[in-house]
């Protein structure tokens, strides 16, 4: 409720947004600041007469400007009237006119759909194929149904600037951005630095200059994006394209300067213009003075390839990161290192380099042609082995600046190897630390354990300095900058006597931690600021609001390493640090910090490790007299099958320590078994592998909040799909709709005896799974705040994070008003439903299972089950159809159950389609049911013949080919794929509600976010 005075958490759909609308009657809407579905939202809401209906103006850039930006054909033709080039192209809305395009201009071709988000449904095509399967995906994907071809001008700069223009017509450039590799990768996944450092002055002119002349051609009023390819050889120019709101490259160049882009951008959308608008990290300058930057930052994405091992590590224009991570450094060595170090994938310089130690230099020549997310590492083993730096620009068409650069990174790295650590002396050291080489590589290359390292920079003066970003390079006095630490004479920090408390950060966006860990970062370190603690936050990712100046009353922008942390630590001398609220990531510094003498705040590290040691965790359980699967801790496959033949298959597996059920899988046999083994030992070589009997029952799980003696629950929330799909990927509803009051009892019971015996202080949250007698077994407890904190804090009207750092401060439940033990259960029903990428990576099955792959989630409520869980199937993408033919492929343990789904689909006057085995199956016990062949399957999902597909996997992690091309095929065509019988009897629980009920309310959240206290 902070951040507006009405919040409506409702699917942003013309139906629910027309809704609000009416009852709210806004005068204006602004929409360039809530991405591309903002602005989609907007050309719908005008094109269906509603804006106009009742008289709503569009604020800051108008209708008009965003279909010249967004829609291709009007684009092309604006910036040709300024006199600007854009690259050879055509528009298409049809496959036809796009294979003669393709013919008369010849490969490669770039496919760019109009009006979707981050490249989705384009890339580059090198032959027909290619180009037939990328364009029929395009289409399908486009609001519109367009898309633009454009010859390949692929191997050329990729070149950024960040514009902001108000409506007396001043333009500024807030920065501009230079990407690492070449067009034809997404900017989203390539390496980016800022500001541009291989233009010379009159290139750097030349695209400013035409910047500025494209932002006013556009009209646009706020801030934009423009992105242009140079050719490296000439000054020859193409303009790409342009964001006409505020993108994932603003939110770069707002943190790089220091420049509040959305701030200014909303500001100027109610009419202020920029030399009215006051600087917010001066304060005493204005936002038309254009920032400046006396420091090199670097962006590099974070891909889910950790994640998805099979996926297809190539890049090319569609995105593929979940996230991205920033560095700000002195020079570009310093940056990009730093940047890598925060990537959180244990995953540095070093280890990157030994990828490619085996690999001859034609395996190495062949790596480094094809664009992926380690073939920065191949570059630098190339040039270790003796490739010139000519013979790789040659071959990956990156700049000569930036192959240089990371030839003195790996000259460096060869020399430090080479003194060993006998011969580390205080220069080597004082410029391995200027370049970014952080204490863990040192050691790796000296072949030491850090500790040593520390040793010898013990013995040196050498520590880092702080210095700020302030948006003027220190022309002025700032009043709310933020950090970065170097290795150089002067510090920029004044440190402060205040009492004051450190929280850490969540790292990048990734499978398994998104931005519901910087919901409670942030939430913290307002809670301190009531309490009047001087908060510190760490962070290093750039989307998120704990980076913005203003979030903490002190900002380091730094990775999240236990070398960095304690830095910070000496210089600041906080009282404590809380890790709770920053995940895994957070909560994996927490045993490293304790040990150098940091005072850990809220639970103990010795209750941490209780928690999340599986053997003092099951001790503890049976002390408890709480069931648990029975299962046991293995460290190699021999262990695992005396383990797994006395409890039984199936089994599930997974190593300790991990977030997002890393590895975790159902194992069906000694074989695959084996397998697992062989990858998870590599995966978590400190800790054990954890393997437990697996329990086919109803998945529950709970938040909690414990003063170390009190315990207040805020809710319960109840899993639709059945336990072995991970929590994460989990439909979850609270209040519980199935739970008897025993169940329920139970659940709380135990939640309190674990908590007391953990003496929990703050947040925790444990997973529970209840068989077919309604037996409660505990699965896991988290010590740290989960992922379905900000859904619970919004739907009890608990301000969870609030209370929990209270009582870490020292407060206790009593005192602050609440009473111990289950919530009131809220009159409203809030669902949580999982949001999936699967269309970006093409290669990953999207079946669902014990490891997480959603990359974000949604939330419906209402008052009722059923509207709140069609609110949230509608809100995550899902194409709820109304009728049309449902394409059935079950595996044989699931033939039985889907004969009521089968009979339920007929009810609502679905046809039915089955593939061979499904077909015998249902036809055989009478139901209508049209056959389908293997040969014909694939074509009918691309030619639209099925509304609605239903698959199963077979047993076990391998899955028939042909149902894994299935799965795949209606993911990429756009058709809606349900691979849980679980959320399919959901879906049809939706269905027949919208036959009866076709009218749902909409509301906002301080209609249902009101915790009654008695």
């Amino acid at each position: 409720t902070e951040a507006a005075d009405k919040i409506y958490i409702e699917p942003i759909t013309l139906d629910f947004v027309e809704r609000i609308i009416r009852k709210e009657k806004p005068d204006g809407i602004l929409a360039s600041l809530g991405g591309q579905t903002g602005l989609n939202m907007a050309v719908q809401l005008a094109s269906d007469g509603i804006l106009d209906e009742m008289g709503i103006e569009l604020l800051g850039t108008s209708l008009q400007s965003i279909k010249k930006a967004e829609d291709r054909e009007l684009f092309k033709r604006t910036i040709q009237e300024i006199g600007e080039k854009v690259p050879h192209s055509t528009i298409v809305t049809n496959l036809d006119d796009a294979i003669e395009f393709a013919g008369e201009v010849g490969f490669p071709i770039i496919i760019r759909p109009a009006y979707t988000l981050g490249g989705t449904g384009g890339g580059i095509a090198n032959d027909m194929n290619e180009f037939k399967y990328i364009c029929g995906k395009g289409l399908k994907l486009s609001m519109i149904s367009q898309v633009l071809l454009e010859q390949s001008v692929a191997g050329w700069k990729e070149i950024e600037y960040e514009v902001m223009r108000d409506g007396a017509d001043n333009c500024i450039i807030i920065c501009n951005m230079e990407n690492f590799d070449p067009v034809g990768v997404h900017t989203g996944d390539s390496i980016v630095v800022a500001p541009s450092q291989t233009l010379s002055d009159v290139e750097y002119q030349m695209l400013r200059t035409a910047s500025i002349k494209i932002i006013r051609a556009l009209d646009i009023k706020g801030g934009c994006n423009i992105q242009f390819a140079l050719n490296p050889n000439s000054y020859e120019y193409v303009v790409i394209e342009v964001n006409p709101r505020v993108s994932r490259s603003s939110a770069l160049a707002s943190k790089a300067t220091g420049y509040p882009i959305a701030r200014v951008a909303a500001k100027i959308a109610i009419g202020l213009n920029l030399d009215e608008i006051k600087n917010s990290v001066t304060q005493n300058t204005y936002a038309c003075f254009e920032p400046s930057l006396d420091y090199i930052v670097t962006k590099v994405p974070r891909w889910p390839f950790d994640k998805f091992t099979t996926a297809d590590r190539s890049l090319g224009t569609q995105m593929k990161a979940t996230g991205e991570v920033m560095a700000i450094g002195r020079t570009f060595e310093e940056s990009l290192l730093k940047a890598i170090d925060s990537l959180d994938i244990k995953f540095n310089y070093q280890l990157g380099l030994s990828l490619f130690e085996n690999k001859t230099r034609e395996e190495l020549l062949e790596y480094m042609k094809q664009p992926n997310d380690q073939r920065i590492f191949a570059i630098c083993k190339a040039l270790q082995k003796g490739f010139t730096a000519g013979e790789i620009v040659n071959i990956t068409k990156i700049d000569d600046f930036f192959i240089r650069k990371l030839k003195k990174i790996v000259r460096l790295a060869e020399e430090i190897k080479n003194a060993g650590i006998a011969w580390l002396d205080y220069d080597l050291y004082s410029r391995a630390k200027k370049a970014g080489f952080g204490d863990s590589y040192i050691a790796n290359l000296v072949n030491v354990p850090v500790e040593k390292i520390l040793e010898v920079r013990s013995r040196f003066p050498i520590n880092p300095v702080y210095k700020i970003v302030d948006t003027c390079a220190g022309e002025f006095e700032a009043v709310t900058p933020y950090y970065y630490s170097t290795y150089e004479e002067r510090d920029d920090v004044i440190v402060s006597d205040n009492k004051k408390v450190l929280v850490i950060g969540s790292g990048p966006i990734r499978i398994g931690q998104g931005i519901e860990f910087d919901y409670c970062s942030v939430h913290s370190v307002r809670t301190l600021k009531e309490l009047g603690i001087e908060s510190i936050i760490i962070n290093n990712n750039p989307e998120t609001v704990s980076t913005d100046f203003d979030t903490s009353d002190k900002l380091y922008f730094e990775p999240l390493t236990k070398e960095c942390v304690l830095d910070i630590i000496q210089k600041e001398k906080p009282i404590g640090v809380i890790v709770q609220f920053g995940g895994q990531t957070a909560i994996n510094l927490a045993g490293p910090l304790y040990r150098e003498g940091v005072n850990i705040l809220g639970t103990s590290v010795e209750n941490i490790d209780v928690a999340e040691d599986r053997d003092k965790f099951l001790k503890l359980l049976e002390e408890l007299n709480i069931p648990i699967p029975v299962g046991s801790t293995v460290f190699s496959y021999e262990d695992a099958r005396v383990v797994a033949g006395k409890i039984g298959y199936p089994v599930l597996v997974r190593p300790s320590y991990v977030l997002g059920g890393r590895a975790m899988e159902i194992v069906y046999n000694d074989a695959t078994l084996e397998e697992y083994m062989t990858l998870a030992v590599d995966i978590s070589t400190k800790h054990p592998i954890l393997i437990d009997k697996y329990i086919t029952g109803k998945e529950v799980e709970v938040d909690g909040i414990c003063d170390g003696s009190e315990v207040l629950i805020p809710g319960i929330m109840e899993h639709v799909e059945r336990a072995g799909v991970h929590s994460g990927d989990s439909i979850a509803i609270y209040p519980p709709h199935s739970l008897s009051r025993e169940v329920k009892d139970t659940i709380v019971d135990y939640t309190v005896k674990l908590a007391k015996a953990l003496k929990i202080v703050g947040l925790f949250n444990i997973q529970f799974v209840l068989d077919q007698n309604n037996k409660v077994y505990v699965i896991e407890v988290n010590p740290r705040a989960s992922r379905t904190v900000p859904v619970l804090s919004k739907i009890t009207g608990i301000p969870m994070v609030n209370v929990a750092t209270k009582l870490i401060m020292g407060s206790k439940l009593s005192e602050l008003g609440y009473k111990p033990g289950l919530a009131k259960e809220s009159d409203f029903v809030a669902v949580k439903a999982p949001v999936f990428s699967f269309s970006k990576l093409i290669t990953v099955d999207p079946f669902l299972g014990p490891e997480m792959k959603s990359t974000g989630e949604v939330m419906g409520v209402d008052k009722n089950y059923h509207s709140a869980l069609y609110k949230a199937l509608v809100a995550s993408n899902l194409k709820i159809p109304s009728g049309g033919s449902v394409l059935l492929s079950v595996a044989d343990r699931d033939k039985e159950e889907c004969i009521e789904i089968a009979n339920k689909l007929l009810e609502l006057d679905f046809r039915l389609m089955a593939t061979e085995d499904t077909y015998s199956y249902l036809s055989r016990v009478g139901l209508e049911v049209e056959f389908v062949s293997n040969d014909d399957i694939l074509d009918y999902i691309k030619d639209d013949k099925a509304t609605l597909v239903i698959n199963t996997p077979t047993k076990g992690k391998i899955s028939s080919r042909l149902g894994f091309l299935i799965r795949r095929t209606a993911m990429e065509y756009n058709t809606p794929c349900i691979t849980s019988l679980d959320t399919t009897k959901a879906l049809l629980e939706v269905l027949e509600q919208m036959v009866n009920e076709r009218e749902w309310d909409v509301y906002s959240l301080d209609e249902y976010s009101k915790y009654n206290q008695d």
